[in-house]
């Protein structure tokens, strides 16, 4: 699914320039799930919003399904991101105005296979993806009525409502207590298990062995590579 090849991105300030990333080769077939680590500032957050295609790369080559994303333009790259792409945020992100539900259905907003189809289907995606998650009946509430662990799970179904082929989790359960995080664990190895390819970054050894394997980054480079021993 995903081919980085010699991935660079620099950034210049005051004439002073900062290299991210260097050097990044990396592979991912589709239904793997992989864990990104390193202490902070090594570079993992720059690695997932260059897959995300949220940051460019200053060097290298991008191929995702053998499509060369650096020859679309930020218009298609936008769409690229709807129709292929599921973000999950250490912060959820949610919109404090819209209900549960709301905040879900915003995950079909640049989906192009929807511009035909009925408000009843929009719904049904909706529900069966809150549903997925555990967190139906909680869809005519709004965030600030959520826990932590609720509002990040409304944040998965939203991630996961448009059956996106690759879910990017950066730091999922950065702001849960243990039984939270590891519900939301739980929830992001059972999509795997069905076949969702999931890259989250993690500062948690636990939780980076829920995946299937681990990639170990420092100063911008990948330093180490391991699939998990089942």
């Amino acid at each position: 699914m995903i081919h980085l090849e010699n991935i660079q991105r620099r950034y210049v300030s005051d004439e002073v320039e900062t290299t991210a990333l260097a050097d990044i080769d990396l592979h991912v077939e589709a239904g793997e799930f992989v864990a990104i680590m390193g202490p902070s500032g090594c570079g993992k957050s720059t690695l997932l919003n260059t897959l995300g295609t949220v940051d460019r790369p200053t060097g290298g080559k991008y191929l995702f399904d053998d499509r060369d994303l650096a020859a679309l333009d930020e218009k298609a790259l936008a769409q690229f991101r709807g129709a292929t792409l599921g973000f999950v945020f250490q912060s959820f992100n949610l919109i404090d105005e819209l209900t549960i539900e709301e905040n879900v259905a915003l995950g079909l907003a640049y989906r192009k296979d929807d511009a035909g189809k009925g408000i009843g289907d929009r719904r049904a995606r909706v529900a069966a993806a809150m549903d997925k998650v555990g967190i139906a009946h909680r869809a005519r509430h709004y965030p600030h009525q959520l826990s932590g662990g609720q509002q990040q799970r409304a944040a998965i179904a939203r991630a996961i409502v448009g059956a996106p082929k690759l879910i990017l989790a950066d730091e999922p359960t950065g702001n849960l207590d243990t039984a939270n995080g590891e519900q939301v664990m739980n929830i992001l190895a059972g999509l795997n298990n069905e076949g969702a390819t999931i890259i989250m970054v993690t500062h948690s050894p636990s939780h980076a062995d829920m995946a299937k394997r681990r990639i170990d980054m420092l100063d911008g480079r990948i330093v180490a590579s391991a699939a998990r021993a089942l």
